[in-house]
C-alpha cells in the first residue's frame, strides 16, 4: 500500500536541471563539442556585487574553462572594488595569477546606478553575488539585457522577487540566455551520480526525508563584523551587514539552508504543499544581529503525503551536522554519495570543485547552443525555505498556494543612503512585522 501511496513521486519524469544535471554535467574543462579551445569566441564576464563570495566566485569562473575574461566590476561601494581588485590580482595568491583577469579603472562602477552602468558594457556574462534582496530586480535587468546569467543563492528573500524570478527565468529562455544559480550540489559528482540512481528507483518509492544546515557562526561573525561607523547611514550599516536583516537575506533558513532544502527538491521533483515551522532567537539577542532568528524547525509536507523535516540553526560552540538524508520502500540514502539497501552502493572516485563545475557546466552549454536554465528549480527551493520561515514567523501554517499568491514584498521601495528602522524581529502568534 505505501508503494502506491508514494508511486507519483516515485515515477515523476525529472526533465528539468535536478536530473538533466547527470547528462550536462561532464566534469572537467569543456568544448568536447567545439573543434578547438583557442578557436572558440572569448565570454567576458561582469561581477555585481564585489564582496567575499563575489570574489569567489570569479575566481571560480576564471578557473572553469579556457577563453573567460572578467572585464567589468560593480557594487555599491567602491572599497569592496579595491578589495576584490587586490585579491584577484595579488600575485601571492593560491593557483597563481589569474590570467583571464582584464579588469580595467573605467569598467568599475559603483554606486545605486551601478548595476545598470556594468550591463551597458560588452560583457557576455554577469555573475550575481550582491546581497540577495537585490538579486530578483538585478536578474530582470541582466536577462533584459541580453546577458547569461551566473546568480547566487538565495534568489530572492520574499513571494514577490521569487515570481518574478520565475517570469524572468521564461523570459531568459525564450531569449535562449543561460541561467545557472549557486545550488552548486546540483553540479557536484557525487549527489549527481547519487540522485540518478534514486530515480533510478534503487531505494524504491521515497517515503520520507531530512535535510539540515545545523551548524556554528565562525564564518558570519568574521565576514560581518557588526561595526558601525560614523557617518554610516541606517540603510548603509543595514547593506554592509546585510546578512542579518530579513530583506537583504531572506533569513538563514532561505540564505544557507536552500541547499539542503534544494537536494530535497532535486530528489521529489516538486515542491511541498505546506509547511508548520518553529523557530526564534536565542542567542541572537543583541541590537547588531538586526532581525533575524537563530534556529528553525520545519515539518514540510509534499504530495502524496510524503514529510520532510528540516532542521537549521546557527550557534557557536555546538554540535554541527550539514546533510540530507531520503527513506524509501526499498532502502535509504545519504544523497552526498551512498545508497543503502537492497542494493548497496557508495560513490567513490574524485569530484571537481563543484564551484568552479557550475561555471563549466554553465559556459559548455552556452557555447553548445542549449543553454541550461535554472531559474524556475532555484525559484521553487528558495519559495519552500520562505514558506518556512514564514510559518515560523508567525506560527501558523503557511501553504504553497498561499505564499505563491501573497503580497509580501520586503524591499524598501526608496534606495538611497538615508536613516530606515529596523524591522521588529517577528514574534509567533502575532502579526507579521512589516
Amino acid at each position: 500500500m505505501i508503494k502506491k501511496k508514494h508511486s507519483k513521486i516515485a515515477r515523476r519524469k525529472f526533465v528539468i536541471s535536478g536530473a538533466a544535471a547527470a547528462s550536462t554535467v561532464i566534469f572537467g574543462f569543456p568544448f568536447v563539442h567545439t573543434s578547438c579551445a583557442k578557436d572558440v569566441k572569448p565570454i567576458k564576464v561582469g561581477l555585481i556585487g564585489c564582496g567575499g563570495r563575489g570574489t569567489g566566485a570569479a575566481d571560480d569562473c576564471l578557473n572553469s574553462a579556457p577563453n573567460v575574461e572578467l572585464i567589468a566590476l560593480a557594487d555599491l561601494f567602491p572599497d569592496r572594488i579595491e578589495k576584490c581588485k587586490k585579491l584577484l590580482t595579488d600575485p601571492k595568491r593560491r593557483g597563481g595569477p589569474l590570467p583571464g583577469y582584464k579588469v580595467k579603472d573605467d569598467h568599475c562602477f559603483s554606486g545605486f546606478n551601478a548595476v545598470n552602468n556594468i550591463l551597458e558594457t560588452d560583457i557576455d556574462y554577469v555573475i550575481l553575488a550582491e546581497p540577495p534582496g537585490f538579486r530578483p530586480d538585478d536578474f530582470t535587468a541582466a536577462v533584459n539585457a541580453g546577458k547569461h546569467v551566473f546568480m547566487e543563492k538565495p534568489v530572492a528573500v520574499d513571494p514577490v522577487g521569487v515570481r518574478k524570478i520565475i517570469e524572468t527565468g521564461k523570459k531568459a529562455k525564450q531569449k535562449e540566455l543561460g541561467i545557472v544559480a549557486g545550488t552548486q550540489r546540483r553540479h557536484q559528482k557525487s549527489y549527481v551520480e547519487t540522485i540518478k540512481r534514486i530515480h533510478g528507483g534503487e531505494i524504491g518509492d521515497i517515503v520520507s526525508g531530512q535535510c539540515y544546515w545545523i551548524g556554528d557562526t565562525g564564518y558570519h561573525e568574521k565576514t560581518f563584523p557588526h561595526r558601525r561607523d560614523e557617518g554610516w547611514t541606517d540603510m548603509e550599516w543595514q547593506i554592509r551587514n546585510w546578512y542579518y536583516f530579513c530583506w537583504l537575506s531572506g533569513d538563514h533558513i532561505v540564505e544557507q539552508h536552500i541547499h539542503n532544502i534544494d537536494v530535497i527538491k532535486w530528489v521529489l521533483g516538486t515542491h511541498p504543499v505546506k509547511a508548520l515551522g518553529v523557530g526564534g532567537r536565542q542567542v541572537r539577542i543583541e541590537k547588531k544581529f538586526g532581525n533575524i532568528y537563530d534556529h528553525f524547525a520545519v515539518d514540510y509536507e509534499y504530495p502524496d503525503g510524503i514529510h520532510v523535516m528540516s532542521i537549521c540553526r546557527q550557534m557557536p560552540k555546538c554540535d554541527n551536522r550539514v546533510s540530507e538524508f531520503i527513506v524509501g520502500t526499498k532502502g535509504k540514502s545519504d544523497p552526498k554519495g551512498e545508497i543503502i539497501g537492497t542494493k548497496k552502493w557508495k560513490f567513490k572516485g574524485k569530484s571537481p570543485n563543484q564551484y568552479v563545475q557550475e561555471h563549466t557546466d554553465l559556459i559548455e552549454s552556452i557555447r553548445n547552443g542549449s543553454p541550461l536554465n535554472e531559474a524556475n528549480n532555484v525559484a521553487e527551493s528558495v519559495m519552500t525555505a520562505i514558506i518556512g520561515r514564514e510559518s515560523a514567523y508567525t506560527g501558523k501554517e503557511v501553504t504553497w498556494d498561499e505564499m505563491m499568491n501573497s503580497n509580501l514584498d520586503l524591499f524598501p521601495k526608496k534606495l538611497e543612503f538615508r536613516q530606515i528602522s529596523v524591522r521588529p524581529i517577528p514574534m509567533p502568534g502575532q502579526p507579521r512585522p512589516l
